[in-house]
């Protein structure tokens, strides 16, 4: 597996789309406010609110994703991304524009579904763990190039901001070709995709899964312990990332008096750090040390740096701090995803990988909510303390034995 592999590519700039969605809006926000004569407060909804639509379908979109296939489903999914992005611009007031945020949602749900179903099945053990490294590495960059292309349009008009979710027509063309292309050029059985079986998985692999393949449904694969301990996992670790984007910026600018630059800079270092490991350490950890304690790495990294945060008072101490959260999540979040893979039998695994997505999202969706009850009733650095015992949580999980996968009872 190489960047020379053009179907790698398509699904890396279609996990860059799911990034997009709220991150190119961030720039022009005041902007809408005044134009479109809602509340500032109110615009904050409109960058996080697909987060809930996406949590709540990505399952579902998944099931149907294992049943008509992946790139049945990814191919629409593009375009409607595209559709309605684009027709916010043409919504007058808040309400309007916030229930098109609502079907983009949707429509991430179902390039989540059909991106990480089609990862999970055209690569294979090391392979498809470096393969979801590089998606999430995806994600993590986009989060930082998309907001700088979409402050620069937005110096002319914030309404063209709004032409760049038309980037999911022309990607959904780039896929058709590529994929129904490779099935007649290599023999790649597009709507097989969903249903075949893997050839390809060590003998390691397969005897660790041999029981889990014989679950039949979905309401008995997540009846199974480990399944719902990752996906618990995915949700605690999504919440601390995303405490951390919250409140890492009010706390720089009450207690460092910092400016926006300063902060998009310590922002942008912890997302670089995560890209980084994602794409070029996560591998190696996994193979020197196993996936569980590779977890707990990344999960320990995680809480030290976020409990050491309230006591860091300059630029040139946080900047360390923040690459090292971001290399904890970068080590996380891509073996947690690859051992649900790993887990998952073939004909579940775009669900299952969905369902971890949504549960993501969701908690995503739900930490400010929670943690602004904290911050509320108490002050700053507890939020910081609190969401460190939530990343360490992570570690203190993946410390318990495994049990064993078997088929749930009828």
């Amino acid at each position: 597996m190489n960047f020379s592999d053009s179907r790698l590519l398509v699904l890396l700039a279609a996990s860059s789309l799911i990034a997009m969605t709220g991150a190119i809006l961030a720039p022009i926000l005041p902007e809408m406010a005044n134009s479109l004569h809602f509340e500032t407060a109110q615009a904050g909804n409109l960058i996080s609110f697909h987060f809930l639509t996406l949590a709540i379908f990505t399952p579902l979109l998944g099931i149907l994703a294992d049943r008509i296939g992946q790139i049945r489903l990814l191919l629409p999914s593009l375009i409607c991304y595209a559709v309605f992005g684009i027709s916010g611009v043409l919504m007058h007031s808040f309400t309007p524009l916030l229930a098109t945020r609502a079907l983009l949602g949707i429509a991430n749900g179902g390039i989540a579904a059909a991106g990480l179903g089609l990862v999970s099945k055209l690569y294979q053990g090391e392979a498809r763990a470096q393969a979801i490294a590089y998606v999430a590495t995806t994600l993590t960059l986009a989060n930082i190039v998309y907001p700088l292309i979409a402050g620069w349009i937005g110096t002319i008009d914030w309404h063209f901001v709004f032409g760049l979710y038309g980037l999911g027509i022309p990607l959904a063309l780039w896929a058709a070709v590529v994929f129904y292309g490779s099935r007649q050029s290599t023999g790649l059985n597009v709507e097989a995709l969903s249903t075949q079986k893997d050839t390809e998985k060590s003998s390691a692999e397969s005897s660790q899964n041999a029981t889990v393949s014989e679950v039949a449904t979905p309401a008995q694969l997540f009846r199974q312990p480990q399944i719902l301990k990752l996906l618990l996992c995915l949700a605690l670790v999504s919440a601390s990332v995303y405490a951390l984007i919250v409140y890492l910026p009010i706390y720089m600018k009450t207690d460092m008096s910092s400016n926006t630059v300063s902060i998009g800079i310590v922002l942008a270092t912890k997302a670089g750090g995560a890209a980084l490991v994602s794409a070029f350490l996560v591998r190696r950890l996994v193979k020197q040390i196993g996936e569980s304690w590779t977890i707990i790495l990344g999960a320990v990294t995680m809480s030290l740096t976020l409990a050491a945060m309230p006591y860091l008072h300059q630029m040139q101490t946080l900047l360390p701090v923040a690459i090292l959260f971001g290399f904890g999540f970068g080590i996380v979040v891509p073996t947690l995803y690859s051992s649900l893979a790993e887990l998952a039998p073939d004909n579940l695994q775009s669900t299952v990988l969905a369902t971890g997505t949504g549960v993501s999202f969701l908690a995503q969706f739900l930490s400010p909510i929670l943690l602004g009850f904290v911050f509320t009733h108490s002050n700053l650095p507890t939020v910081f303390y609190t969401t460190a015992l939530v990343a360490l949580t992570v570690g203190l999980l993946n410390l318990l034995p495994k049990r064993s996968l078997v088929p749930a009872e009828e």
